[in-house]
């Protein structure tokens, strides 16, 4: 599910009213993935404002400071205090097959985590505590998954279901129907709008990012000054959560801001950068994922601009470009060590143990200071690769990463 050439431009001032542009998409599965957007038109005021949550942007907010339950070394385990699961009715001794629902592989992120995941499968087949992962990717198409989820369902043979929703509302009904069969059911990343499951697994999420994000373009940014923001699809919730918070930050500090839709394409990056250069400065980017970072600052670079402030995320790249052109900059993360969780969640379910209602994972974005320390722990990793990845002490390490082929 990657969108193309999708255009909302806003423009932010203190308590001034946001104004949506239309535009067109040739993605035919953009309508039925939003929940907010329709074919033909962007998300535009009253949309984005269906995605605020005060509540939740308060709680992400405190949990930025949160202390973290367990082994700060080992923080695709560590969790924020909360509601725990009973699994006491899943112990079992022996071998279990787990059933995976992937939303995709389609991009940097999620290859390094699949990556992660199958390194992290291999020690617990090794253990005997995990058959076999039948995978089934849905190649960012939400028909198709809920399409794998029966199937998954229908077979009758998976003793766990593992998640990771393509879309937030139009998956919601097919995790229900996996609850509904009385075996585990693992969600994990993108949430849906039900608590249905063993466990949901995530780290802080959008609005934490958006607040982190927001808040350091905002504290070098001057009022009045203009931030381009770009964003690579509608209609999933951590990425929609991440605008809400940054769009709010933005409007309340005086900060013009406009945002597109990019599909994460570097081409149209690039000439979305362009174009806004040719009508005036910019004196910051934000990114609602790291996916063509390295391409907007060598926008910059083409047009001979003074490079902006700039947040991008933890992939190589873009720390490889931050410490070479000195941009000031932040990497907020989206912590990729959480692809090792759900198959450690069906490790402690089928053992019995507790596990978090909601695993709140740790979030701590990468800043100047520990910059050059994260590209020495990543050495010889692809540009693709994601630097928070987690799967150091996992078998393989560092080849099977280096070398990046998808199992």
């Amino acid at each position: 599910m990657r969108t193309k050439g999708i255009r909302t431009a806003v423009t932010l001032a203190a308590a001034s009213s946001l104004l949506a542009l239309t535009a067109c998409t040739t993605d035919p599965s953009i309508t039925e993935n939003t929940g907010g957007a329709t074919e033909g038109a962007s998300p535009g005021a009253t949309e984005q404002a269906e995605w605020f949550d005060q509540a939740l942007y308060d709680e992400q907010n405190e949990q930025r400071s949160a202390t973290f339950e367990g082994n700060p070394d080992e923080p695709w385990l560590q969790y924020i205090a909360g509601d725990m699961t009973d699994t006491s009715e899943f112990a079992s001794e022996g071998e279990h097959k787990v059933c995976f629902a992937n939303a995709s592989i389609s991009n940097p992120w999620r290859q390094t985590g699949w990556i992660t995941m199958n390194q992290q499968l291999q020690v617990l087949q090794d253990e005997g505590v995990i058959s076999e992962m039948e995978t089934r990717d849905a190649k960012d198409n939400d028909n198709t998954q809920i399409a794998d989820i029966d199937y998954f369902i229908n077979e009758g043979n998976c003793d766990a279901f593992i998640i990771s929703p393509n879309s937030t509302a139009a998956l919601t009904p097919a995790v229900e129907r996996a609850c509904e069969t009385g075996k585990p059911v693992v969600v994990f990343d993108r949430g849906v709008e039900t608590d249905c499951a063993t466990t949901f697994i995530h780290p802080i999420g959008g609005f934490a990012w958006g607040i982190d994000t927001a808040n350091f373009l905002t504290e070098r940014l001057q009022e009045g000054d203009k931030v381009v923001a770009l964003r690579i699809l509608p209609g999933v919730d951590v990425l929609e959560h991440r605008w809400a918070a940054a769009e709010k930050i933005f409007a309340e500090k005086g900060i013009e801001a406009t945002d597109y839709f990019t599909g994460a394409d570097p081409t149209e990056i690039k000439k979305i950068i362009s174009d806004e250069l040719a009508t005036g400065d910019i004196q910051g980017v934000w990114m609602d994922a790291g996916d063509g970072a390295v391409a907007a600052i060598e926008a910059f670079e083409d047009a001979g601009k003074e490079l902006p402030v700039m947040t991008g995320e933890d992939e190589m790249s873009f720390l490889r470009k931050w410490q070479e052109t000195g941009i000031d900059a932040l990497a907020p993360v989206y912590s990729n060590f959480q692809w090792r969780t759900p198959l450690l969640a069906v490790q402690k379910i089928f053992a019995g143990e507790e596990v978090p209602a909601e695993w709140v994972l740790p979030q701590e974005p990468i800043t100047a200071d520990e910059l050059d320390e994260w590209l020495k722990r990543n050495e010889g990793m692809p540009d693709g690769h994601y630097a928070k990845f987690g799967g150091e002490d996992l078998p393989g390490y560092p080849e099977v990463w280096q070398q990046r082929q998808m199992p």
